[in-house]
């Protein structure tokens, strides 16, 4: 940091120190997470802005930005363009504050945020399919009846309110602290923060967190100039920003030590990580701080450092919690997921599963293909990411063709769910569906006494964290046996029920 810089930015000082925030926004703790700080050897804190009134940090700078408005400004009332918390954070600012709110949201904005603004008193007017044709539409209004637009991020004003965070970050640790991550979407957050923490503990470092695929700030401060993205991520939704602010992008540029990028799977690790430490569940912009953070430890190697992230926000759409789930393990190195290959005769599947040597596996995808090779989806826990490269040698070794998938999101997003389809080369397959308790080596256990004179066709497995496993199995079983393995079947001592008859089955699965 070139401390040539400070000195421009000292009326930030004055505007932060001055902010008007309290009157609708909290102090908020400054948490120690104990379980990761554990786990990652270092000393790490949650700023926990997701427990403001609209869980999230932007009421803020929403509130300090319209506190300052003169009468006659709040008369005519407040607008803004915003899908999000800003739009939360102005409904309520307006509320407190006695004056008409107009929030411009898109078309295509969920009924819940739709009625989450209303809840606070604002009208919503809905135009457009995107957030810039919302935008434009509130410029329109602006024209026509002079509301005072109140900017999401690029504004003095809101700048400071947000610095306000960094304020109470130094107040609540007086103690030596090595840094401060923050997300960045439009800047806001982190030029607010950076503008308040550089001149009053330049030692302390503040790093700027993006997702790979919408970080427009970083893509600027390298250009040394705004840039504006084609295109953003969408999962991140809170930073999805494809043009950041003049004012936020000169105060990034002079006063971030970096600006670290992580992709979707960090950032799901990341949730999981604040729900085990808080029991608290973020939005995926809201964990994206701690995903920084984490990358930063692994990069640098770091043991015993102070480092905090600011949990930004938690408006989470309950439905992508299955998605979070699905990733974070990913993410965080404890699962990789392969397409292996194994000959297609009997003892090839057992003899994949000895290779494993009882590790544990979180997924199973087989359908039979052909007469020769048979190709497996499977999902394995690991010790950490080097595990995988050991897995595959292990394969290799035991001349087991196989592809590491554990980066390849289409393969991630899709292709673990199409694993399948129908065939003509299985006469006489039944299907039956079976539960086990889950516990570690269930899986191994259940394959081993599944092993049988009959050809399995078809297995699916996914281990969801239940206390019941679910599997899924095909097997081809002539006329001529099927007394045989029933009697097979009451042996084996796992629950079961036929799933032959199936009307889904038949229709995606069943034999052409």
């Amino acid at each position: 940091m070139n401390t040539q810089h400070y000195s421009q930015y000292y009326d930030y000082l004055t505007r932060i120190l001055t902010a008007s925030v309290y009157d609708v926004a909290v102090q908020t703790p400054l948490d120690a997470a104990a379980n990761l700080s554990n786990r990652l050897n270092n000393k790490i804190y949650l700023k926990r802005e997701d427990l403001q009134p609209v869980f999230s940090f932007k009421i803020r700078g929403a509130y300090n930005k319209m506190s300052k408005l003169s009468e006659a400004q709040l008369e005519k009332g407040v607008i803004t363009a915003s899908a999000g918390n800003h739009a939360q954070g102005v409904a309520l600012s307006a509320q407190k504050l006695g004056c008409r709110a107009v929030i411009v949201m898109p078309e295509t904005t969920p009924q819940i945020k739709v009625d989450a603004v209303k809840a606070r008193g604002a009208e919503v007017v809905l135009a457009g399919v995107s957030y810039n044709d919302a935008y434009d539409y509130a410029m329109q209004l602006v024209e026509k009846n002079g509301m005072e637009y109140i900017p999401p991020f690029d504004d003095p004003d809101v700048i400071a309110g947000q610095g306000t965070i960094g304020m109470e970050i130094i107040r609540q640790h007086p103690k030596p602290v090595d840094a401060v991550f923050v997300a960045i979407g439009g800047g806001g957050l982190a030029a607010g923060v950076a503008a308040f923490i550089k001149q009053v503990r330049p030692e302390i470092k503040v790093i700027g967190v993006q997702t790979n695929d919408s970080c427009a700030m970083k893509v600027s401060v390298a250009a040394g100039q705004r840039v504006e993205l084609k295109d953003v991520g969408l999962f991140a939704d809170g930073t999805a920003v494809k043009l950041v602010g003049e004012e936020t992008f000169r105060l990034c540029r002079d006063l971030l030590d970096e600006i670290i990028t992580v992709d979707t799977d960090a950032v799901c690790s990341a949730l999981k990580d604040i729900f085990d430490d808080t029991r608290s569940i973020c939005e995926p912009s809201g964990a994206l701080a701690l995903a920084g953070l984490k990358a930063y430890i692994a990069r640098n190697d770091l043991e015993n450092q102070t480092l905090v992230a600011v949990c930004s926000g938690a408006n989470m759409n309950f439905h992508r919690l299955r998605h979070v789930s699905e990733r974070s393990e990913l993410g965080e190195g404890n699962e990789a997921i392969f397409a292996v290959s194994i000959p297609e005769r009997p003892g090839s599947f057992l003899k994949f599963i000895n290779v494993l040597n009882n590790r544990n596996i979180t997924e199973f995808n087989y359908r039979y293909g052909d007469d020769n090779m048979a190709h497996i989806f499977v999902g394995i826990q690991t010790v950490n990411a080097s595990d995988t490269v050991q897995i595959s040698a292990q394969l290799t070794a035991a001349g087991l063709s196989n592809i590491d998938l554990s980066n390849d999101e289409m393969a991630k997003v899709h292709l673990r769910y199409m694993v399948g389809g129908r065939t003509h080369k299985v006469a006489n397959e039944r299907v039956i569906s079976f539960e086990f308790p889950e516990r570690p080596g269930a899986l191994f256990r259940f394959l081993t006494h599944m092993q049988s004179d009959w050809n399995v066709s078809l297995f699916h497995y996914r281990n969801r964290g239940a206390d019941y496993g679910r599997v899924l199995v095909g097997i081809d079983v002539p006329p001529q046996d099927n007394e045989a393995f029933e009697t097979f079947l009451n042996k084996l001592g796992y629950a079961y029920e036929e799933q032959t008859d199936n009307a889904a089955y038949r229709l995606f699965l069943g034999a052409v």
